[in-house]
């Protein structure tokens, strides 16, 4: 498996774990940004849109990745603004289509609960969950 590409905070960090000095660190982040190499708004758009293709995860859920990762409030704002209120709706429904047949055994109030669960675990707002719930015939 490749390596993943790296946001600038993220290189920052694992560069003061080498043991590197702070305004060396610097320094080579900043050459890698001038040489193009690291590019956090690249980065934050590729994040959002793997998180959702891979993991189904909620526009919140992805932001707070991105926080996490050093990404600025800007450049993660401009990221999930791509991520309209259809295209997390169709996350939360292929996500719950995909959990419906290992259920198939369960009653259910216990498939419900458990839909409901994974979808909340991703960050889905109650509004999305209950519109998801009814398209799979679980409300």
């Amino acid at each position: 498996m490749a390596p993943r590409a790296k946001s600038k905070g993220e290189l920052l960090a694992h560069l003061k774990r080498r043991g590197i000095a702070e305004n060396i660190a610097q320094a080579t982040i900043y050459r890698l940004q001038e040489a193009g190499l690291v590019d956090d708004g690249a980065f934050a758009k590729a994040w959002v849109q793997s998180r959702l293709r891979t993991k189904r995860l909620s526009k919140a859920v992805i932001a707070g990745e991105l926080r996490l990762k050093g990404i600025s409030q800007e450049q993660i704002a401009e990221a999930i603004d791509e991520i309209d209120s259809d295209t997390e709706y169709s996350s939360a429904l292929e996500l719950a289509r995909r959990k419906m047949p290992s259920l198939g055994g369960c009653d259910p109030q216990t498939q419900r609960r458990r839909i409901h669960g994974a979808l909340a675990r991703r960050g889905f707002g109650f509004g999305v969950i209950s519109q998801v719930m009814q398209e799979v015939g679980l409300q």
